[in-house]
């Protein structure tokens, strides 16, 4: 915390302890600087500090002077009445789209403490350096205002016209900025298209498990869903066949790369089926690539959006699985028409962005910063990924089974009957070991007794302890 800020909090300490009265006048700022030891302009940005919060007022010729009235919050009755508590009606009677609670349990985290998570990056490889480094230079060279002052009604339009390139180059798309919008995460761009797509009643077509949260919006919005198997060559295609022969269906929503839950990367064969029932039943399709960047055992074929598809494909990614929980930076691309509406709604919900994020990503992306990073995380993601998946294959084979994924941030554990995974998430909270990844048990609808199992975030150390919990875990049951 920079000093005047530590002389200004103890002086608002001593004015609220009493020690220091209203009334009272403070030392010069030459006398106070002399008795801390430190420069007079350090304690004139004190007290000019707390000026500004209402605790001391100029008196001319005289110095400053503690405020008769300070601001301090008045005390109040021990138990205050709750004046925003409802009647006695139910959710359902008081919210026309009452949803099921989706909220995380609260956990308390020590240092010790070994967190398992769905699938993210490592926060402690994320180019926050880099970034304050952007950041530094746009207010070094007092670009703030004219970064804030851009019409941001789709995201900043530097960050929309480097995204551009930078999905051109890798994902063999060839747009430009007018086809694509920045959002809040990839979930905000999976809300929005559905909202400009899905009326009541509306039937949409999702995997079976698929993204519970993908599930929920769908659902919100009056979806009827029809699920379709997942094997380990993505969606059967030849379900899908059957059940578009027999009814009429809205949407598609796929996840091609890194199927979640399960990671399954859809084999080619069954991508060019897709797309030829896409267009030969005219269905809208939302792609979700959240994690494409990250591909280990081989080259990632090219997302279905690049293809030929009759503007019917929205793609959505994000840069959070790039760089960090963090950053919630998501993109959708589309028709350009179709952005518009989908600008125009996401104005209702968020007017404009995180600006000096987005021009700070964006710089990034135009000097390389990006491209180095992937490559960077990419080798280290690569290597944690064999370690865990050898891991488990020697000391939890017995229990899990597992198909290596070939990329992603996450393994799919499939956990034998014997081994209920309730208990397993339960018991290992003991030793601070906390799986916090999807899991799919006897509390959910689906049964599948799995879990992912996010390695990329834990090192080699975190990766040895978690396995070895698990496998003294194990034996309890």
């Amino acid at each position: 915390m920079p000093l005047y800020n530590q002389v200004a909090n103890r002086l608002i300490s001593l004015i609220g302890q009493g020690k220091i009265l209203p009334g009272t006048f403070l030392p010069a700022t030459r006398e106070m600087a002399l008795l801390l030891k430190i420069h007079r302009k350090t304690v004139i940005q004190a007290y000019d500090e707390l000026e500004i919060q209402g605790w001391i007022e100029p008196v001319s010729r005289k110095g400053f002077r503690v405020l008769l009235d300070l601001p301090i919050v008045k005390p109040r009755s021990f138990k205050p009445k709750d004046h925003f508590l409802l009647s006695n009606a139910t959710v359902e009677e008081v919210f026309s789209n009452a949803e099921p609670l989706l909220l995380s349990e609260r956990e308390t985290y020590t240092n010790r403490s070994i967190v398992v998570d769905d699938g993210f990056p490592d926060i402690k490889l994320s180019p926050f350096e880099e970034f304050f480094s952007q950041y530094r230079t746009i207010l070094r060279e007092n670009l703030v205002r004219d970064v804030m002052l851009q019409n941001n009604d789709g995201g900043q339009l530097h960050l929309r016209e480097s995204t551009s390139g930078f999905l051109n180059d890798t994902r063999g798309l060839n747009i430009m900025y007018e086809h694509l919008m920045i959002t809040r995460g990839a979930q905000m761009a999976i809300f929005i298209a559905a909202a400009l797509l899905i009326n009541p009643g509306d039937k949409v077509i999702v995997t079976e498990p698929n993204y519970f949260m993908a599930d929920q919006i769908f659902k919100q919005r009056g979806a009827e869903l029809c699920r379709i198997p997942v094997d380990g060559e993505g969606m059967n295609v030849n379900i899908l066949e059957s059940y578009l022969k027999k009814d009429k269906f809205k949407l598609l929503y796929i996840i091609p790369h890194h199927h979640h839950p399960t990671t399954v990367t859809m084999s080619t064969s069954r991508r060019i089926a897709l797309l030829n029932l896409v267009k030969q039943y005219d269905l809208w399709v939302i792609e979700d690539d959240y994690d494409y960047d990250f591909h280990y055992r081989n080259s990632p074929i090219l997302p279905l959006a690049s293809a030929d598809h009759n503007g019917k494909v929205i793609y959505i990614g994000s840069y959070t699985k790039l760089l960090g929980a963090s950053f919630r930076i998501g993109y959708m691309v589309a028709g350009k028409q179709f952005i518009r509406q989908a600008m125009s709604y996401r104005k209702l919900m968020d007017i404009r962005g995180d600006f000096m994020m987005e021009e700070g990503l964006a710089r990034l992306i135009d000097n390389g910063e990006i491209g180095r990073h992937i490559k960077r995380s990419k080798r280290i993601y690569a290597e944690r990924f064999e370690i865990a998946s050898n891991l488990i294959e020697k000391e939890l084979g017995h229990a899990v089974d597992f198909t290596r994924p070939q990329g992603g941030m996450a393994i799919w554990l499939r956990f034998k009957k014997q081994y209920p995974l309730a208990g397993i998430l339960n018991k290992v909270k003991k030793h601070e070991l906390y799986l916090k990844g999807s899991a799919y048990y006897k509390n959910h609808k689906t049964d599948l007794n799995s879990i992912r199992f996010g390695f990329a975030s834990l090192d080699v150390n975190d990766l040895k302890t978690t396995v070895g919990i698990l496998q003294r875990t194990l034996k309890d049951f």
